[in-house]
């Protein structure tokens, strides 16, 4: 089967790698990613290629689009991707063409999509079925009578199955999404898409960091980096308040997108055990191995706290629900803590980090953390016409 998955980041990096993973679980497949964000340096299986359209961002109150290379127009960018994005369908001929988030986000896309997606309905464009891949949780609209009209009208026309990255148990599409009765192609629930650590990750990263088996290793980390500055400052500095009595490390992760005076001045306030990086393509080995993380909300954060059971402390993004919703929602079922700014002071923050490295509680709850693998068999099972859902 050939798939085109169509994934465009324009703020962090969580719908890159989500759509990473499901890429990855369709091996036995030929699949081009088309990616749109900022170029990643991230190794791709043998059986994804990645076409890399010019790179629009957005800025993080979401108005602005612009491109990721500066001094290049906007216009004449779209019209480039725009021309790559059919080269590919006609240079492909694919059997399926996965869209994440469209049409529940990305209007700003709607200038190379809905081409794509009218093409492929008047079979200008060789036949093939369309599938949206949505995450679990839709921010706030303005308009949400209108933002869901729209949402309904391009869903039921042009595509032809909804895969929900979630777990039904924790929250269904409809908690964020009303109009979800009038959706007429099948929705399917996959699970929560989440990498699970390589079953020695603990002690093979511990062993290589030198952590003792009484050592205590913290991880703090803030998604893409745009935002979250303000919150890996605040674990730097409670960390110098936590009990001197044991060996503690602290590993932060800025993320690959931080504004470079934010990467400067976290760095500065580095030492012998504090360490300050971008980004380590190992991250969840060093979630698998720490005591404790303390991290942006994101579903990639939220999923890989799930997948290697760490104690967490979660700040969500303050400028819409998505994160906040997720996040004490899996707080309701003790995975996770939320913070909010108040907790964000030195002292106050170090005492909340103190009581969860000292009071370590599992959950009875376990997640369905399956779905890049339900997702690639739902599909199979679909496409090949086994059985219909």
């Amino acid at each position: 089967m050939k798939i085109i998955h169509y994934c465009q980041h324009v703020l962090g990096i969580g719908h890159f790698f989500r759509t990473l993973e499901i890429c990855r679980a369709l091996v036995g497949h030929e699949v081009t990613l088309l990616s749109g964000g900022p170029a990643l340096d991230i190794p791709l299986p043998d059986h994804v290629r990645e076409v890399q359209l010019p790179g629009l961002m957005m800025d993080p109150e979401f108005k602005d689009l612009f491109p990721t290379e500066s001094g290049k127009a906007l216009e004449e960018g779209k019209e480039n991707r725009k021309r790559i994005l059919f080269d590919c369908f006609e240079k492909i001929s694919p059997d399926l063409f996965l869209v994440e988030l469209y049409p529940f986000g990305r209007k700003a896309f709607h200038f190379e999509l809905d081409p794509v997606l009218k093409g492929i309905r008047n079979k200008d464009l060789s036949s093939c079925r369309v599938v949206c891949s949505l995450r679990d949780i839709l921010v706030e609209k303005k308009d949400p009578v209108a933002y869901e009209k729209r949402v309904i009208r391009i869903l039921n026309n042009c595509f032809d199955a909804l895969l929900v990255h979630g777990d039904p148990r924790l929250l269904k599409l409809d908690e964020t999404f009303a109009q979800v009765p009038e959706i007429d192609i099948p929705l399917v629930y996959t699970g929560f898409v989440a990498r699970k650590p390589e079953p020695d990750a603990r002690p093979k990263l511990r062993k290589k960091l030198g952590i003792s088996g009484s050592g205590i290793l913290v991880v703090a980390s803030a998604g893409g980096g745009v935002v979250g500055a303000p919150l890996l400052e605040a674990v730097i500095n409670a960390f110098a308040d936590l009990n001197p009595d044991r060996n503690r490390y602290l590993y932060v992760f800025t993320g690959p997108f931080t504004r470079p005076d934010e990467f400067e001045r976290l760095q500065r306030l580095s030492g012998k055990s504090v360490k300050v990086s971008r980004f380590t393509p190992d991250f969840l080995s060093y979630l698998a191995a720490a005591d404790l993380s303390v991290s942006m909300a994101g579903y990639n954060t939220c999923m890989n706290i799930l997948a290697t059971q760490v104690p967490a402390l979660v700040w969500p993004f303050p400028q819409n629900r998505e994160q906040r919703l997720r996040a004490e929602r899996l707080a309701r079922h003790g995975l996770l803590e939320v913070l909010d700014a108040k907790d964000l002071r030195a002292s106050r923050l170090a005492g909340m980090m103190e009581q969860k490295l000292s009071r370590k509680t599992a959950s009875r709850f376990r997640a369905d953390l399956d779905g890049a693998g339900n997702t690639a068999e739902w599909l199979e099972r679909w496409m090949f016409g086994h059985r219909r859902l």
